[in-house]
């Protein structure tokens, strides 16, 4: 019985040690695996907190503009600032005159077309030098005018002027004439002018100075080639072309007409 106590006394105690360092083993591992967790555990995040609402301070009421001092006396005004003059340009220097004739020619009514020996050289007021000196025919016209012709002297040097004078009451016509009468004819010329007509013959008896405003009638018989004159009051005259042509009488008749009809627009 002694043998049997003795034998079953040491495996009691191996049996306990094992069992106590299996229990210490598991309750190591218990204990890292507890730790491992916690570390690997995301922490909660944490709501922030709301923040304290506050209210808008209220706004301060706007100043009212001040009022302009009525007294005091509005600022001067600003002068303005003197600006630097600049130096005056040199002036081109004139063109030394032509030494050839300049002719100039000058009319009562601008735009008036001038003719030169049937040359066409410019409108009034004109001033060419394309005309050479001497003797030449100008001829001009303008609008609403009567044309004007005259022999013009162009000097070989220096300017000539010529007036031109459209709106002047011109007249200066002539015609060959027969006076016929009671007894007999006579042969004289009939002459116009703005003073009048004029008859100027040989036959002292028959010549005559009579103004427009003496005529009682002026009048021309185209057909039977004839002038007629009669004066208020007094004689009549009966004239024919002296070559037997109307044309002439006709020009003449139309000429002292016009003439008498500007002068009495003038009140001449």
């Amino acid at each position: 019985m002694s043998v049997m106590h003795h034998d079953a006394q040491p495996r009691s105690g191996g049996m306990g040690r094992f069992l106590v360092i299996g229990a210490a083993a598991v309750a190591v591992l218990a204990l890292a695996y507890v730790g491992v967790t916690m570390m690997m555990k995301p922490e909660a995040k944490r709501e922030p907190a709301p923040a304290a609402r506050t209210e808008p301070a209220p706004r301060p009421p706007a100043a009212k503009p001040a009022e302009p001092d009525k007294t005091a006396e509005p600022p001067a005004p600003r002068r303005p600032r003197p600006r630097k003059e600049e130096p005056a340009a040199a002036e081109p220097a004139a063109p030394p005159p032509p030494t050839g004739p300049i002719l100039i020619v000058e009319s009562d009514v601008p735009g008036a077309s001038v003719f030169v020996d049937r040359k066409f050289v410019g409108t009034t007021p004109l001033r060419t030098a394309e005309v050479a000196g001497g003797s030449h025919q100008l001829n001009a016209s303008a609008t609403g005018e009567d044309g004007l012709a005259q022999a013009i002297e162009i000097a070989g040097t220096g300017e000539t002027t010529i007036a031109l004078k459209f709106k002047e009451v011109r007249l200066n016509a002539a015609v060959a004439v027969v006076h016929k009468h009671g007894m007999g004819s006579c042969e004289g010329r009939l002459v116009g002018t703005t003073d009048g007509l004029r008859y100027e013959t040989s036959n002292k008896k028959d010549a005559f100075a009579i103004g427009f405003g003496q005529l009682e009638s002026f009048e021309i018989d185209y057909l039977k080639k004839e002038l007629k004159v009669k004066q208020k009051g007094g004689k009549n005259w009966s004239f024919t072309d002296k070559s037997e042509n109307a044309d002439k009488l006709f020009v003449f008749h139309r000429d002292v007409t016009k003439a008498r009809e500007k002068l009495a627009a003038l009140g001449k």
